[in-house]
C-alpha cells in the first residue's frame, strides 16, 4: 500500500479509500447493498490490504451504514491508524430541519454520527451537496465550531461547481474559519468534467481530491452486454451513464484492450489512470468483495504511458453535469 497526504494537511492516507455505501440496509435505495454479516469481512480485508481511509455518509442507508463501519473498525482496527470520512447533507427525518447544512442541522447530525459510528470524533466531515437554502458563512462557521469542540480534525466537500467551492474558501479564509481541505467528486474515465475547472481549482488550492464513482458504477469493469445484480437494479448509476452509453463505448473498449496487454482486470486500468491524474490522491472505491478490494490496491502498481492515457482519454465527448444538485 501507498499512503499520501491528504490535501495540505500532515494526515496519511491510503491511495484507495473503501467507500461504505454498499454497506447497509438492502431496503433502502439500493437494493445491492451487503448487510453487516456480509460487510465485516471487506471492512477486515481492506485493513490488512492496508487500507486505512474509510468513507460514509449519515444518509447512507440512514445511518447503518455508519453503524457497521463503526462497529467493525472498533473490533479489527487501531482508531489512531484508520481515518474516517462521513457525510451530512441529505434527508435524515420527514419534516423541518430534517436536512441541509444549516447550524442547526450540523450540530444534531454530527453528535448522531458519532454516536453510530462509536467514536469521539471523525477525521474527516464533508458537506454532501451544496445546500441553497442556508448561507454559506453560516455553515462554514458551524464546521468551523464542530473541528474547535474536537469532533472532527478536517473537513471537506463534496459535488458542487467550482464557483460554489471557491466562495466556501473564500468565506473561511476570509473570517478565518477551518477552510476544506479535500473535495469528494464525481470522476473517472467516462465522466471527466471536473477537468474544466474543478481539479485545477484544487490543484492550486492544494486540495485532495477523493473521487467517488471511480469506475461509473461498474461501467468500467466489464463489456457493455454483461449484466450484474447492480447493474440492473442500481437506478442512480442509470441516471449518470445511460444516457451516454453509446458514445462511452469507445473508452470502455478502449479499457478493455489495455486491461488485456496487461493480463488485469478492466477495474486496474480505470483506477489506475485515475491515480495518475492531478491532484487525485485516493479513489473512493465501493468494494462489495473481496476481490474488488484486491484488484483496487494492485492498481497502484500500474503505470499507464502516456500513450495509453492518450488512447484512454482522446475519445471523451462532454457530458451534462451529474452530481451536482
Amino acid at each position: 500500500m501507498e499512503y499520501a497526504k491528504l490535501g495540505n494537511t500532515g494526515m496519511d492516507v491510503s491511495r484507495i479509500c473503501l467507500g461504505c455505501m454498499g454497506f447497509g440496509d438492502v431496503n433502502w435505495v439500493h437494493k445491492w447493498v451487503l448487510d453487516e454479516k456480509q460487510s465485516r469481512p471487506v471492512i477486515r480485508k481492506a485493513l490488512e490490504l492496508g487500507i486505512n481511509f474509510f468513507d460514509t455518509a449519515n444518509v447512507y442507508s440512514n445511518g447503518v451504514s455508519e453503524e457497521i463501519v463503526g462497529r467493525a473498525l472498533n473490533d479489527f482496527a487501531n482508531r489512531d491508524e484508520v481515518v474516517i470520512s462521513t457525510k451530512i447533507h441529505g434527508r435524515m427525518h420527514e419534516g423541518p430541519n430534517g436536512a441541509g447544512l444549516s447550524r442547526k442541522a450540523i450540530m444534531s447530525e454530527i453528535d448522531k454520527s458519532l454516536a453510530r459510528l462509536q467514536t469521539d470524533y471523525v477525521d474527516l466531515y464533508q458537506i454532501h451537496r451544496w445546500d441553497y437554502d442556508t448561507p454559506i458563512e453560516e455553515t462554514m462557521e458551524a464546521l468551523h465550531d464542530v473541528v474547535k469542540a474536537g469532533k472532527v480534525r478536517y473537513i471537506g466537500a463534496s459535488a458542487m461547481y467550482a464557483w460554489q467551492f471557491q466562495q466556501a474558501l473564500h468565506v473561511a479564509e476570509r473570517n478565518g474559519w477551518t477552510r476544506f481541505i479535500s473535495m469528494q467528486n464525481h470522476l473517472n474515465l467516462i465522466y471527466r468534467e471536473e477537468e474544466r475547472e474543478m481539479l485545477p481549482l484544487c490543484k492550486a488550492e492544494k486540495i485532495g481530491v477523493i473521487p467517488y464513482s471511480p469506475l461509473a458504477g461498474g461501467r468500467l469493469t466489464k463489456d457493455p452486454v454483461e449484466k450484474t445484480h447492480r447493474s440492473e437494479t442500481d437506478q442512480i448509476a442509470k441516471q449518470k451513464y445511460d444516457a451516454t452509453a453509446d458514445t462511452d463505448r469507445v473508452i470502455i473498449d478502449r479499457v478493455g484492450s489495455i486491461a488485456e496487454k496487461y493480463d488485469v482486470s478492466r477495474s486496474q486500468i480505470a483506477l489506475a489512470w485515475l491515480l495518475q491524474k492531478e491532484p487525485v490522491t485516493a479513489p473512493i472505491v465501493g468494494a462489495t468483495k473481496i476481490s474488488h478490494l484486491e484488484d483496487a490496491v494492485a492498481a497502484i502498481s500500474i503505470r499507464l504511458t502516456s500513450e495509453e492515457i492518450t488512447s484512454l482519454e482522446e475519445e471523451y465527448v462532454p457530458h451534462r453535469i451529474v452530481g451536482h444538485n
